[in-house]
């Protein structure tokens, strides 16, 4: 009885504690997150596992303290092991929340937010895959530590390594694929060749890198639709990234118009249709006539934007005010088909016969001829010409 009451009051005396140290780092975070973002945000990151820690720490020293270690206290040792297990899992929760906090603390030097944000991007894409393995290695010591505590896993560890070599060739081939996309998104992460939020295509389909990771990764496609593609697609698969190097892009608008259009006109009404955009970026404006084949004349336009969003709206926008142009001022340029009825003709006279000889180029005679097609001399040859 008296071991029950010296535990609940140690308990009671170990949840005042907690309550009060947790109030005191509350308040002290909450002061320095006034003047600095980094202790707000650590704060924030590390609340929930620093407290966890302070109850658990407590509540394990008003149990060690109360509870004596005598035969009278069986429970004493799986009880004490229970609080070891509980610290090395907190433990490792709060781990990852700093390993966490100290990467996403390094990403704020880095605004993606700008226009020249290549560099950010590819900051970005390998902290947050670093992220990741961090947080995985961070987790598999953890059970590690937890699995070391009984005493049953110790003496199994010899064996478990001596079969180690036959474990890892049945896992390799088990897990070939999961491995190659694990090795492909580490690829992917530090090659540079895609990025969070570049502009892709890929399957015929257009979009942003949303999200990467060590085995796919997203993209976020124009019409809000997620495409789901394993790492290995990136490595294995030619496809088209337009922010490889920076986000300005150029398009095509084409029309198919009739011979009597005029081009000089069309460039005209284009330079004022671009003077009223606000999209088009003013690096490039071209007008070409780039095919006249088969009644019709093709007039390709070349517009330049800042990204490949506003180049598919400002290729929409030109292509919609140069029909309009042309129906209003131009009518006569519409594409049109001809159509032409012959008259009947009266019969030709009848051509002269060729005879076989007029388009042959080995005839008789000839020295070519000869040379191909004529007998092979294999005796009596001259020395000089053999």
């Amino acid at each position: 009885m008296d071991i029950l009451l010296r535990l609940l009051i140690a308990v009671g005396f170990a949840l005042l504690v907690t309550a009060v140290a947790a109030l005191v780092l509350h308040l002290v975070f909450r002061g320095l997150g006034r003047r600095e973002r980094w202790a707000a945000a650590l704060s924030r990151r590390t609340k929930h596992p620093v407290r966890t820690m302070l109850l658990v720490a407590s509540l394990w020293t008003a149990f060690a303290t109360s509870v004596p270690d005598t035969d009278a206290s069986p429970w004493r040792d799986p009880v004490s092991h229970g609080f070891l297990v509980a610290t090395l899992g907190v433990g490792t929760w709060l781990a990852c929340e700093l390993a966490v906090f100290l990467e996403s603390l390094g990403l704020h030097r880095y605004r993606v937010d700008v226009p020249d944000n290549r560099v950010a991007r590819r900051v970005r894409t390998q902290v947050l895959i670093l992220r990741r393995v961090t947080v995985a290695v961070l987790v598999i010591i953890g059970v590690g530590a937890i699995l070391l505590t009984f005493p049953g896993v110790e003496a199994a560890g010899a064996s478990v390594l001596a079969s180690a070599g036959l474990i890892s060739v049945i896992a390799g081939l088990a897990a070939q694929s999961t491995l190659g996309n694990v090795i492909a998104g580490m690829q992917l992460a530090f090659s540079g060749s895609i990025r969070v939020d570049d502009v892709v295509v890929v399957e015929t389909q257009w979009g942003r890198i949303e999200e990467i990771t060590l085995t796919y990764v997203v993209v976020h496609l124009w019409d809000d639709r997620r495409m789901v593609l394993p790492s290995t697609y990136f490595t294995s698969t030619p496809f088209e990234n337009w922010t490889r190097t920076n986000s300005e892009l150029l398009g095509a608008v084409e029309f198919d118009l009739d011979w009597r259009v005029s081009p000089a006109e069309m460039r005209k009404e284009l330079d004022r249709v671009l003077e009223t955009s606000t999209i088009w970026d003013r690096r490039t404006k071209v007008l070409q006539v780039t095919d006249a084949v088969g009644g019709l004349v093709r007039v390709r336009i070349l517009v330049t934007a800042p990204d490949a969003g506003g180049l598919f709206d400002l290729r929409c926008y030109v292509r919609e005010e140069m029909v309009d142009w042309l129906q209003r001022t131009h009518p006569d340029a519409l594409p049109v088909q001809r159509v032409q009825l012959a008259e009947e003709t009266t019969p030709t006279r009848r051509r002269t016969r060729s005879s076989e000889g007029d388009s042959s180029l080995f005839g008789d005679g000839d020295e070519r001829g000869a040379l191909f097609t004529g007998p092979v001399q294999t005796a009596h040859i001259p020395p000089s010409e053999r």
